[in-house]
């Protein structure tokens, strides 16, 4: 870049470009005027020329996101005395860190440290020495062992962002069950192999999210307050209970402990949490009714605020009271506009907004952003009976809604009709009887739809939308008939009979004319007597058929 010869420019903001070759060598780095270059997410590339680091006024280097290679050794970088903010991620460099014994750096002035995705299998040793780290990101390493528990200790009063995700961690040095962080925002260690308890930070922030997915925790700490945003624990070892505390967190906005060994009746103490949006506790062994106690059937604000529950694949059981959807008070007002992408918190570097593994339309998809206008309802795979409420005509703002593999009754709320923003519809494997609400072919959002294995009735209804979707949708309800499936209706809206019953039918009838040609007399009473018996097995076959 030619641009690195402009001997008085002081800074350099080309960020989230399309700039693509290599970068020259600085042409007097120790006299550059340069303090702030910032050229993340180009895709620039070739070895990241050792002239940076001879800068003297450099404050901020930020390269992440290209695809710069080779190796960067860190000893250079510390000679930076001015660099506040370091960012090399996401490259495909190898980073080097220091040998014991190399003479102390000076790195008293350095706050933010992301080296993501750089190879490492270790801390880097200098930064025992940083007394004000304020973000470090070192996910998608290589580094084993034990997270130090000087990390709490020197950066007690500093650190807010911290990401050790994607790496081979085992435990935390000492053990600690409480961390006294008190600036933390975002604590990360996502994808590793700790066990023990969950570890619950107590810091003055009011917004703090902790991933601890994906590693093998197996309880969490009986009593503690927090004010936790986001708590993440979803794919760990974690058994019993939840603990009551968790009502402590009133700024709690998500709560994903899917995919563990919770054994536990629903957390309806959980509604009283006004800021709650995200709820997910699949895939775990909760049982018994959703419904409270009696203050729960009152009219107060239970889970007026969520706008994703899923409780799919547990052992809860019982019919759905009305009530409960009526208090779902997010799912029945639809935004305008597409909404904003929930985001973590203030102040946090990259990509800081809320990401979640839910099965839609279904498929198992990661959400990167969740917007606020998103809504969905998965009940599936446990052992819910009854009929699905009426109420849920007012969930007007509902994207998906799935509850499937259940044993629900009755018929096919025809309010479902009203859910205009619906885009997947799953209702397969319960016991739904009677017609499809013709109301359900006016979703024009409706993407997929599954109405396999009911004893669903009569005619599939007809309509543009209705149109796309292929026989399996409907498949497993015997007499259903129309388009898409082969089997059509006849005048009535039933279905016709079957081949082997018309066959048999046309065959009585080519009888009875045969007979009536060799003789009106005789041969017509035969040919009667014949009709009569065919006529005869029709019915019953008709009723085997329809009255089964």
């Amino acid at each position: 870049m030619v641009l690195f010869g402009l001997s008085s420019m002081e800074t350099l903001l080309l960020s989230f470009n399309e700039l693509n070759g290599t970068l020259d060598d600085i042409p007097d780095p120790l006299s550059s005027f340069l303090y702030f270059i910032d050229l993340r997410s180009n895709s620039l590339n070739g070895h990241i020329s050792k002239s940076f680091f001879d800068m003297t006024r450099l404050e901020v280097l930020w390269l992440g996101s290209n695809q710069f290679k080779g190796i960067v050794e860190l000893s250079l970088l510390w000679k930076l005395r001015a660099l506040d903010s370091l960012d090399l991620s996401n490259n495909m460099v190898s980073v080097i860190d220091v040998e014991d014994g190399y003479p102390i750096p000076y790195l008293h002035k350095i706050t933010d440290l992301l080296l993501a995705s750089c190879n490492l299998t270790k801390i880097p040793v200098a930064l025992t020495y940083v007394s004000e780290m304020s973000n470090l990101d070192l996910s998608n390493n290589r580094i084993d062992g034990a997270i130090p528990s000087w990390i709490w200790v020197n950066w007690k009063d500093t650190i807010s962002f911290l990401n050790l995700s994607n790496n081979m961690f085992t435990s935390l040095e000492n053990s600690p069950s409480v961390i006294h962080v008190n600036s933390l925002q975002f604590l990360d260690l996502s994808s590793n192999k700790l066990h023990g308890s969950v570890p619950i930070p107590l810091t003055a922030n009011t917004w703090v999210l902790l991933d601890y997915s994906k590693n093998s925790f197996s309880s969490i700490i009986p009593d503690f307050g927090c004010m936790l945003q986001t708590i993440d624990i979803n794919s760990n070892r974690i058994e019993g209970k939840i603990p009551r505390s968790l009502s402590n967190c009133r700024s709690l906005e998500i709560l994903d402990i899917g995919s563990n060994g919770i054994h536990d009746c629903f957390p309806y103490w959980l509604g009283k949490m006004s800021n709650l949006r995200i709820l997910i506790l699949r895939s775990n062994q909760f049982y018994g009714s959703i419904q409270g106690p009696t203050e729960f059937d009152a009219n107060s604000k239970h889970f007026s605020g969520l706008q994703i529950i899923d409780l799919a694949s547990n052992n809860f059981s019982g019919s759905l009271n009305s009530k409960w959807f009526d208090r779902l008070e997010t799912m029945m007002t639809n935004s305008s506009g597409e909404g904003n992408a929930l985001v973590i918190g203030k102040n946090i570097p990259g990509d800081n907004y809320y990401h979640e593994s839910l099965t839609f339309k279904g498929i198992d998809l990661t959400f990167t952003k969740i917007l606020s206008t998103f809504k969905m309802i998965d009940f599936s795979n446990n052992a819910f009976d009854g009929p699905i409420p009426e109420s849920i005509g007012k969930l007007i703002a509902l994207h998906g809604l799935n509850v499937s593999h259940n044993c629900f009754t009755g018929g096919i709320p025809s309010k479902l009709g009203e859910l205009a923003q619906l885009e997947s519809l799953d209702l397969s494997r319960n016991k739904f009887s009677g017609l499809i609400p013709q109301e359900l072919a006016t979703l024009t959002y409706l993407a997929v739809l599954n109405l396999s294995y009911n004893d669903l009735t009569g005619m599939i209804p007809q309509g543009p939308q209705f149109s796309l979707f292929a026989s399996s949708s409907f498949k497993g309800n015997e007499e259903l008939c129309g388009k898409p499936l082969s089997k059509q209706c006849n005048s009535s809206g039933t279905g016709n009979l079957n081949s082997s019953v018309s066959s048999k039918d046309s065959v009585g009838t080519i009888l009875l004319f045969a007979f009536v040609g060799s003789g009106f007399g005789v041969g017509f009473a035969v040919a009667l007597v014949l009709s009569v018996v065919w006529q005869a097995k029709r019915w019953n076959c008709s009723c085997f058929l329809f009255h089964r």
